[in-house]
């Protein structure tokens, strides 16, 4: 056959070629696939973060105060999603946004590969994003803080920000406990940039640590319920409650008015979410009396029977006058407490030295801060002993010239109610009492809080604050406010500091009412009826068992 030999030529030149294909499936799949594989791995792995769970905020009980909830966030890479899509009309109703403004927030982020288009949506909004199924759109998991009491324990508890950092509050001050570390991992990314496969972590995220508290929800509750509804009744621009257990300084309860919901974002104005109990300082008035009384009889000048000539009703000071509301004449000391003569605790201050009354103030911790860890707290405000002059030596004695917090001031009946003892305040639970130091004597102690429990009683400035089947005892207080450096008349701080029972105390309470216009301005009229009610309330939540029998047949009867 004279064209045989030309199957030769073509056989050869397919075998050659099946042997370049082959050479060439070898070199890919051998030689270069680790090159190949990185190649492709730079295409269509990523790698994302991932989100760390905060750490839960719970009270003394184990209820939950702050939580965070898995969400989503919308993610983009404005790159690819501009380069694929020309219609964003889809994309923009599932936001509920125009298509222009899209396009447009899309084109300023042109040369991004990420970027958060929304953040933490609700599930039904996210989901109508990921059924879209647009190139470079995705869905990242992330966790949303949610607050179950919303406003009742808002200023301790703070919030976090929108990257679920803390903020304020509690969250701020634990922020490092709280808060998680984020991880990251390598996932498998189709062409549009959906996940189809993950590949395994690269670092696991860890949860941050959870924080009981000694807060308990329940008291919680009672005192944000009874200081809204008086500050509503008196129409005062803003009010405070502290309650803290007597035998271990832990708050039990802080809340404040005006508040505001941490859920929601819209409604936090500065001047809301500020923490009034420990951030505002005023002047105490006569809460402050039981410690000059405490001061005058550690000084070994005073008895408790000592009598003190209150007569006529005023005393002068140098240029300055100062009075009581009527005329007391001539008094003992636990009736300068029940009738709160302002000229018998002056006069007990100008008998000591100035050295001796600020000592006693001192240990008492005004002008320190009480040692609850929370960012922003005052310190108050004690001047030096050796700058008083006589006028402020004498008004300081019975609360002007001295600032404090009530928290301070609650940190302070607290040493009263456990017998002399000052210890530091604590936001957390505590498995025992801390060691505190002894600032007054066990006798005086007993002195002073008998002549409070008469301040409740009838003839005492502070009868309303008594509490059904239980002997309680405070102090009341109506302060001058100074506006511009100057006492008015028409702006007074209403306040009451004391403690449940009066024998052995569980509780004290401090109530701070800030200029009431309904009519009632003094202390033991506008914030004595609060601590009544938070009292009560409390100890029959803790069982306290009644040691006023009497008081509860005349309710009963």
């Amino acid at each position: 056959m004279p064209y045989s030999w030309r199957r030769y030529p073509v056989m050869f030149a397919l075998f050659a070629v099946m042997a370049v294909l082959g050479w060439r499936a070898v070199d890919l799949h051998v030689f270069e696939r680790e090159f190949l594989q990185a190649q492709a791995d730079a295409r269509h792995v990523r790698t994302v973060p991932i989100s760390a769970h905060r750490g839960i905020i719970s009270d003394r009980r184990g209820r939950p105060l702050a939580v965070s909830t898995p969400v989503d966030s919308i993610v983009v890479n404005p790159r690819q999603l501009l380069a694929e899509v020309d219609d964003f009309a889809p994309l923009a109703a599932a936001l509920e946004i125009k298509p222009k403004r899209l396009r447009k927030l899309l084109q300023k982020n042109g040369e991004r590969e990420f970027f958060y288009l929304r953040r933490h949506v609700n599930p039904a909004d996210a989901q109508k994003v990921a059924d879209l199924n647009m190139p470079g759109v995705d869905l990242q998991r992330e966790y949303k803080r949610y607050y179950p009491d919303a406003e009742v324990a808002a200023h301790v508890l703070g919030f976090t920000d929108i990257d679920d950092v803390g903020q304020e509050g509690l969250e701020r001050a634990y922020d490092d406990w709280l808060k998680g570390r984020a991880g990251k991992k390598r996932v498998l990314k189709d062409r549009y940039g959906r996940v189809i496969e993950d590949l395994g972590y690269i670092d696991e995220p860890q949860a941050g640590n959870n924080l009981q508290l000694s807060i308990d929800r329940r008291l919680q509750y009672l005192a944000y319920r009874e200081l809204k509804r008086a500050v509503k009744k008196h129409k005062a621009r803003s009010g405070s409650v502290v309650v803290l257990d007597a035998r271990t300084g832990e708050v039990l309860a802080m809340v404040n008015q005006p508040a505001f919901n941490p859920n929601d974002r819209s409604s936090m104005r500065g001047d809301w979410y500020r923490n009034r109990a420990v951030t505002d300082v005023f002047e105490p008035g006569s809460t402050l009396k039981p410690f000059t009384v405490a001061a005058a009889l550690e000084s070994g000048l005073f008895e408790v029977e000592s009598q003190i000539d209150t007569t006529p009703g005023y005393w002068r000071v140098g240029s300055n006058t100062i009075r009581d509301t009527i005329n007391y004449g001539i008094i003992d000391l636990p009736t300068l407490i029940q009738k709160s003569s302002n000229v018998g605790a002056s006069k007990l201050a100008l008998a000591m030295s100035a050295e001796q009354l600020w000592s006693t103030l001192d240990a008492f911790g005004f002008g320190e801060v009480s040692g609850s860890g929370l960012q922003g707290e005052s310190s108050g405000i004690l001047g030096e002993p050796w700058r008083w002059r006589d006028i402020e030596r004498a008004t300081i004695a019975f609360g002007y010239g001295v600032a404090v917090t009530p928290l301070q001031l609650a940190r302070a009946y607290s040493a009263l109610a456990d017998d002399g003892i000052l210890k530091q305040v604590s936001f957390l639970k505590l498995d025992e009492a801390p060691i505190g130091k002894r600032v007054l004597a066990s006798e005086t102690v007993s002195d002073v809080q008998d002549m409070l429990a008469k301040v409740v009683l009838a003839g005492g400035t502070g009868t309303l604050a008594a509490v059904p089947g239980y002997q309680v005892s405070g102090k009341t207080g109506t302060v001058k406010k100074a506006v511009n450096g100057v006492y008015g008349s028409g702006s007074y701080l209403s306040v009451f500091a004391g403690m449940a029972p009066a024998k052995n105390p569980r509780l004290v309470t401090v109530v701070l009412i800030e200029e009431p216009r309904g009519g009632e301005y003094y202390g033991g009229k506008v914030a004595a009826p609060v601590f009544s009610a938070v009292s009560e309330g409390a100890l029959r939540l803790l069982g306290v068992v009644p040691d006023n029998i009497t008081t509860v047949a005349e309710v009963d009867g």
